[in-house]
């Protein structure tokens, strides 16, 4: 009797240790003065955050294009995730901020009508270390994302050294200037209303991570910490493929990886463990 209660009370505990405490806030909004209406976000608040009075490292998570603030919760298994890799010790402890982006491919439209750039740095990124108990320095704030988030992730980051610590782009949303130039294939609408009728404009320049890249001050190089992901039966690898060459040109300190995938779920979902971790690392630097 005493062997069979010792077994259930150890049974009892490796299942309550099994699950989760986080908390997953899907349905946030915060009202935004530049865009003129709300800006909807989820937001994943890990262990111990409800009983503790510490402050966490943030982590700004990106969607991509045809997706929306939702989607790393439902098909990216976000929480799933992050309570197993902050469990095991791989992840540190952090808030993850996925909000809303649209079809803005997260820059300021070249005609000022969307300032979604400008709403995420000078009003998001504030609200979230108003509202929540976020760390307030650039060392503990990251940016990650896929496909058009990517894109997003890796200008802000480029644009921003000063916010960021760590980027980690997957199936970052980069097109060469060939591409462009060719139309920007199944987006040239979107780059159009976006960019300017003619793609290879000045805004688009000012926009391309590749010039953005290419311009870069030598004493910004190791600014950020970067890890590059893109499978390789992606669509979008010659843009992530000429990212990495260039970096690599300019000495830009970097990790690049390439698995066997294309621009799938299935890629992303086994990618974040491995972004959860490479920002935990800049995080714990400090």
């Amino acid at each position: 009797m005493k062997k069979l209660t010792l077994f259930f009370a150890v049974g009892l505990l490796l299942f309550l240790n099994g699950l989760s405490a986080s908390t997953l806030k899907q349905e946030c909004a915060m009202t935004s003065r530049i865009l003129g209406h709300e800006v909807k976000y989820a937001l994943y608040l890990p262990d111990g955050y409800t009983e503790s009075d510490r402050d966490y490292p943030v982590l700004y998570l990106l969607h991509g294009l045809g997706n929306d603030y939702r989607a790393w919760i439902q098909q990216g298994e976000v929480q799933t995730v992050a309570d197993r890799e902050i469990r095991s010790g791989r992840a540190a402890p952090m808030i993850i901020v996925m909000p809303e982006a649209g079809q803005s491919w997260y820059v300021n439209s070249y005609d000022g009508k969307t300032r979604y750039e400008d709403m995420f740095v000078r009003e998001l990124i504030p609200h979230i270390e108003q509202t929540c108990r976020a760390r307030t320095e650039k060392t503990f704030r990251a940016v990650a994302g896929l496909s058009m988030g990517g894109y997003g992730s890796l200008l802000y980051a480029i644009r921003y050294p000063d916010l960021f610590a760590a980027c980690c782009p997957m199936s970052a949303a980069v097109f060469t200037d060939g591409e462009l130039e060719n139309g920007g294939g199944p987006f040239a609408d979107l780059f159009a209303g976006l960019f300017g009728p003619d793609v290879t404009t000045d805004h688009w320049r000012r926009n391309s991570v590749l010039e953005l890249v290419r311009s870069m001050p030598d004493d910004q190089r190791g600014a950020v910490r970067f890890r590059i992901d893109c499978g390789d039966d992606d669509f979008l690898y010659r843009g992530n493929s000429m990212l990495h060459i260039l970096m690599r040109e300019r000495n830009i300190p970097h990790e690049y990886r390439v698995r066997d995938g294309g621009h799938t779920w299935t890629y992303w979902r086994e990618s974040l463990p491995a972004a959860l971790a490479f920002v935990s690392r800049s995080f714990r630097l400090s």
